[in-house]
């Protein structure tokens, strides 16, 4: 099991909790919950080892377009960046940000 943790700079709060996915083979669940901070604090838990560059790419390009403050939880079983991308989508829009 690895943990990976990343922060980035945002100024939209979220408005509500989300949760989307489930942890199973080769899937992951995604929880979105407000932040009073101005910054999205994400912590990755995953099976998958050594992906930690791959993880940085998907996070980085999902929080350049999206600038949303929130506490982000991520536990991963496997999904490819496909997967994790479009988990992230759902997760945004099920939590609906101000501001957009």
């Amino acid at each position: 099991m690895e943990t990976l943790t990343f922060l980035y700079k945002a100024t939209k709060p979220m408005t509500r909790c989300a949760h989307v996915g489930v942890v199973g083979s080769g899937d992951l669940e995604v929880l979105f919950e407000p932040s009073e901070e101005q910054q999205a604090h994400v912590v990755v838990r995953t099976g998958a080892i050594g992906f930690g560059e791959t993880w940085k790419a998907v996070l980085d390009r999902f929080f350049t377009v999206n600038d949303v403050a929130a506490k982000v939880t991520i536990n991963d079983f496997g999904a490819t960046p496909g997967v994790v991308s479009m988990r992230l989508a759902q997760a945004l829009e099920v939590g609906w940000y101000e501001g957009n």
